[in-house]
C-alpha cells in the first residue's frame, strides 16, 4: 500500500508468524517476516514440541526394550543410556524439520525474511537493525517463555528449563521437577524411562490441574508404577546448590518443611508472553500479564495490529497458534470477517498413556452451570489394546442437552490420534448415531469411539418403551433364554 513499505509484517517467525506468513505471500500481499532468533520455526520446532516428542519416542523404545518379557520375548541387559546420542538424534529431527521452516522456503513463496530484534517506533513503524520499517497491518506472534518464579536462591542455583534440557551432554543420575502440567509431566516420565531418578514438586495436591480427576489420577498411577515419585500438596520455599546437589526445601499446609535432592532441576511452572523490548506502548497496544489483548477477530485494540499464539496468553499450543494465525490471515488479508472458536479445542499431554481432550470435560462442565451426562468405555475392552498390552485407560463422553456431545476425554495409547476423529465430528455437528454406524476396521484402537457412541444410543434405542412398542407390531415374546446367575 502506498506509504508503507509492506502490507503486513509479521514480528515472530513460530508457528502462528510462518502461518501468517505463508498465506499472506501467496494471496498477494507484501509481507515482511521478522525473527530475533537466527532460524526460524519458534520454540516448538528448537525447543518444545518436536524435541520433547523426539525425547518420548526414545524413551518409549528404551522402556520398552528393558521389558521385553511382557510382550513373550526374553529380557535382555540393556546397557545404560548415552545422552549424548539421544540429543544428537533430536537435532537431527530438527534439522529435518527445519528445512520445511528454511527462510528459503518463505522468499520462495513471496516473502521478505529479516532476522532482527524489531521494536516499534509508532503504530505502523518498527526500528529493525537500525532501519524504520513501516507496514499498514501488523502481527505480533512472539510465543512464550518459560516462567521463573520468585523461588528464594532460584536465581543463584543452576536448574535447566525446555530451552536446555533436550542439550543435555549426559543424563543426570536424579532430578527434581518444579510443577505438574503437561511438560511437567511429560519429561518426568521420558527421564524416568531414561534411567533418571525423578520427583516432582507441585503445590497443589494433584497433578495435571486443568483435566478431569480422575484421569489426571489415573496417569499420576501410571507414571509411579514406573517409578516417578510425587510430592504433592507442598510449597516451594527456597532452594540452593549444595555439594554439586540441588536442595529444594518444601513445606506442606501444616507448616512442616522437608529437603529435597536431585542432581538436576528442571522448572516447568508455566510460560510467560515474549513481550518486553517490544515497543508496545510506543504503538498503543494493550497487553497485561498474561500477554496481548485480543478479540475474537484476533485484533489489538489498534484495529490494523494483530496478535497470535502463545504471546496472547489462551491457548498455550502449536496448533492453536497455526489456527490462529489462519484468523489473522482471513482478517488482515482477505477482508473476510472469521472469528477465532475454541468450543472444541483439542489438546494432547503426551505422557503414557496419553490423555487427550476435546470440548468440555466434567471440571469445566460444572465451572460453566452445563448439565451433562457421562458415557465411558474402557480400553482394557479394546481387542487391539489387548493384542498390544496397553489396556490402561478409558474413554469418556459427556453428553449435553438433548444428547448432544459437548467434550471428549481418551486416556490411552495413541489418544491423541484417536481424538482427531472426535474433532471431526464436533466440529461438524455429525450426530452419535452417524457414529456408532459408522465401519471401523477390526481390531483398531478406533473402535473405542464407535463403541462408546454406541452406548451412548443403546440406552434409549434398547429401551423398555422400544421392546414394549416393537411387541406390540410385531407380536415379539421376549427373551428366550433367561438370564443365569453365577454361583459362589
Amino acid at each position: 500500500m502506498a506509504g508503507h513499505d509492506y502490507d503486513i509484517g509479521i514480528i515472530g517467525g513460530g508457528a502462528a508468524g510462518l502461518t501468517v506468513a505463508a498465506g499472506a505471500a501467496q494471496l498477494g500481499a507484501k509481507t515482511l517476516l521478522v525473527e530475533k532468533d537466527p532460524a526460524l520455526g519458534g520454540d516448538c520446532l528448537h525447543y518444545g514440541c518436536v524435541p520433547s516428542k523426539t525425547l518420548i519416542h526414545t524413551a518409549r523404545v528404551h522402556h520398552q526394550t528393558r521389558h521385553l518379557s511382557r510382550y513373550g520375548l526374553t529380557d535382555v541387559d540393556v546397557p545404560p543410556v548415552d545422552f549424548a546420542r539421544v540429543a544428537a538424534r533430536i537435532r537431527e529431527v530438527i534439522a529435518t524439520i527445519q528445512k520445511h521452516d528454511s527462510p528459503e522456503r518463505f522468499r520462495s513463496l513471496g516473502a521478505c525474511v529479516e532476522f532482527g530484534a524489531p521494536e516499534f517506533v509508532n503504530e505502523h513503524t518498527v526500528r529493525l537493525n537500525g532501519k524504520a520499517v513501516s507496514a499498514r497491518a501488523w502481527v505480533v506472534a512472539t510465543g512464550s517463555s518459560p516462567a521463573i518464579p520468585p523461588i528464594e536462591g532460584l536465581a543463584q542455583t543452576p536448574y535447566l528449563t525446555n530451552k536446555d534440557i533436550f542439550s543435555l551432554e549426559r543424563l543426570p543420575g536424579s532430578m527434581l521437577i518444579l510443577g505438574a502440567g503437561p511438560i511437567a509431566i511429560e519429561m518426568a516420565q521420558a527421564f524416568s524411562r531414561l534411567g533418571c531418578k525423578v520427583g516432582v514438586v507441585q503445590r497443589s495436591n494433584r497433578i495435571l490441574s486443568r483435566e478431569d480427576e480422575d484421569m489426571a489420577a489415573l496417569v499420576q498411577q501410571a507414571l509411579e508404577a514406573e517409578g516417578v515419585v510425587f510430592h504433592l500438596g507442598c510449597e516451594v520455599r527456597r532452594v540452593r546448590e549444595a555439594g554439586g546437589q540441588r536442595e529444594v526445601v518444601t513445606a506442606f499446609t501444616d507448616g512442616r518443611e522437608t529437603v529435597l535432592r536431585a542432581e538436576a532441576l528442571l522448572v516447568a511452572m508455566g510460560r510467560e508472553p515474549n513481550i518486553h523490548g517490544l515497543g508496545l506502548d510506543n504503538a498503543g497496544i494493550a497487553a497485561g500479564q498474561k500477554g496481548i489483548y485480543v478479540d475474537a477477530h484476533m485484533r489489538t485494540n489498534q484495529k490494523h495490529i494483530y496478535a497470535a499464539g502463545d504471546v496472547t496468553g489462551r491457548y498455550l499450543f502449536t496448533h492453536a497458534a497455526g489456527y490462529e494465525g489462519g484468523i489473522v490471515v482471513a482478517n488482515a488479508i482477505v477482508r473476510w470477517p472469521r472469528k477465532a472458536d475454541y468450543t472444541f479445542f483439542p489438546w494432547c499431554t503426551y505422557c503414557s498413556p496419553e490423555l487427550a481432550s476435546i470440548g468440555h470435560n466434567e471440571t469445566s462442565a460444572r465451572k460453566a452451570g452445563i448439565a451433562y451426562e457421562t458415557w465411558t468405555e474402557e480400553f482394557a475392552a479394546n481387542d487391539r489394546a489387548v493384542c498390544e498390552g496397553e489396556t490402561t485407560g478409558r474413554i469418556k463422553l459427556l453428553l449435553g442437552a438433548r444428547g448432544k456431545p459437548i467434550g471428549v476425554q481418551i486416556l490411552g495409547s495413541r489418544a491423541g490420534d484417536l481424538l482427531g476423529e472426535w474433532a471431526g465430528v464436533l466440529a461438524g455437528g455429525v450426530g452419535m448415531s452417524r457414529l456408532a454406524g459408522a465401519v471401523h476396521p477390526y481390531p483398531t484402537l478406533a473402535e473405542i469411539n464407535k463403541r462408546v457412541a454406541g452406548g451412548a444410543l443403546g440406552a434409549k434405542l434398547f429401551s423398555n418403551f422400544t421392546r414394549k412398542t416393537l411387541a406390540l407390531f410385531f407380536n415379539y415374546r421376549g427373551k428366550a433364554c433367561g438370564a443365569t446367575r453365577e454361583r459362589r
